[in-house]
């Protein structure tokens, strides 16, 4: 990169910090006056009204858990990943920085573009597609004049957040600001409304918000497809390095940096856990989206930015959040909804920008089947894959959504480390 433009992407990443430091107050609900940032007075009600209000929202019923202590995220909600329940909540509405969460939005807006397809494509990466990077941008290590496969590019931005990667992506999508208005076209259509997107990768920009119900949307409308499952449950792969003239290619192992799905840094690995994606920004704090599967019940947890001085707090909040709705499932009342995307009540494709659904094999009856196989493991050697399928028999589609409000997770991948 040529010195003019470190100097340009110095200038203009101090500039957007200054903005960010009094920019976003409002978007978080801060008072000026207060060190502590609260949630606004009026939050979103989509989803149901409960949601809307703030501090805990749980209705327990007999024998229910009581929620777990010391859970400390400024925003959470644990849910029902297939009907849609949301089982308790936290400010679930209060728009607060993502971080790499926001990559969930990337990914499934993206993903199914012809331009992305085959995922055996390759590409080589030019200096412009690297340009324009936040200072201190986690990184996977795509090198300028390399080539890449949209599969390396996946594992890139999934298990090393790699904002490197994400702006390949983006450039082979037809280049940033395309790539902003279609995710933010595609947040609208899945009715996330409380997320404003700047940068395709999470980083720190003025504005760009989300919240802990858009952010599990966006898990929950990603899981849908096959690749993007693939790629938040992949523990470890190899990735392409350099190249040396005469010489096989280079590659180094790569770890996907969800410690839920790895067990690392004194964190143990859920069990059952299924992805989905972790970020962390100085502004948005630790976040974290995580699905789970226990005893053929799925469940979806986001915990937004914990104020606990304890490491990994925001792994360890979910986890604790997870193993509650698990106990709590059937003996809570639902304090509201995962909406559906704004298409379903017309019955028209729910991708935004051309993703799809997958839709599970039929029965001679011409209802999904559902299956439950176990998959050889990978060649990285970590974990046992299996598809899972929730008992449900109905598509995303118009009414019969809108009835059910259930959404099959087909084939869900899990890969968990060998104990």
């Amino acid at each position: 990169m040529s010195a003019l433009k470190k100097t340009a992407l110095s200038v203009t990443s101090a500039a957007l910090l200054s903005a960010f430091l009094v920019g976003p107050a409002s978007a978080v609900g801060q008072d000026a006056a207060d060190d502590e940032p609260k949630p606004p007075a009026g939050m979103s009600q989509v989803g149901g009204a409960q949601l809307g209000r703030s501090g805990t929202q749980v209705n327990l019923g007999a024998g229910a858990p009581v929620l777990p202590k010391d859970l400390t995220g400024r925003s959470w909600m644990v849910s029902d990943a297939e009907t849609g329940d949301v089982l308790a909540s936290h400010n679930p509405h209060w728009r607060l920085p993502p971080a790499s969460t926001l990559k969930m939005l990337f990914a499934d807006t993206v993903m199914p573009s012809p331009a992305l397809q085959p995922k055996t494509r390759e590409y080589t990466v030019k200096d412009e597609d690297l340009a324009d990077m936040g200072e201190g941008s986690s990184l996977v290590g795509v090198k300028e004049d390399l080539s890449y496969t949209v599969h390396d590019l996946w594992l890139g931005v999934f298990l090393r957040s790699g904002n490197d990667a994400v702006h390949v992506l983006a450039s082979m999508y037809g280049g940033i600001p395309k790539t902003v208005t279609d995710m933010q076209a595609h947040a609208e259509e899945l009715q996330a409304l409380d997320t404003t997107v700047v940068s395709p990768d999470g980083y720190d920009a003025p504005n760009q918000v989300s919240s802990a119900y858009d952010l599990t949307l966006f898990a929950r409308s990603g899981l849908q497809k096959a690749d993007f499952r693939e790629y938040c449950s992949t523990a470890t792969a190899q990735f392409p390095g350099e190249q040396k003239k005469g010489e096989k290619r280079e590659s180094f192992g790569i770890q996907n940096t969800n410690r839920l799905l790895t067990g690392a840094d004194g964190v143990d690995a859920y069990k059952g856990i299924a992805g989905v994606k972790n970020g962390y920004t100085t502004h948005a704090g630790n976040t974290f989206t995580g699905v789970a599967e226990r005893n053929g019940k799925v469940l979806l947890v986001t915990v937004m930015n914990p104020s606990s001085d304890e490491t990994h707090a925001v792994y360890k909040e979910a986890a604790s959040l997870l193993d509650w709705g698990f106990a709590a499932t059937g003996k809570v009342t639902p304090v509201g909804e995962l909406v559906p995307p704004k298409s379903a009540a017309t019955g028209t494709d729910t991708g935004g920008k051309g993703a799809q659904a997958d839709k599970p094999a039929a029965n001679k009856g011409g209802e999904p089947r559902t299956t439950k196989a176990a998959a050889a493991d990978g060649s990285s050697g970590v974990g046992i894959a299996l598809g899972i399928t929730g008992g449900v028999l109905v598509l995303l589609a118009g009414a019969a959504f809108l009835v059910n409000r259930r959404w099959p997770l087909p084939d869900l991948v899990r890969r968990l480390p060998r104990r």
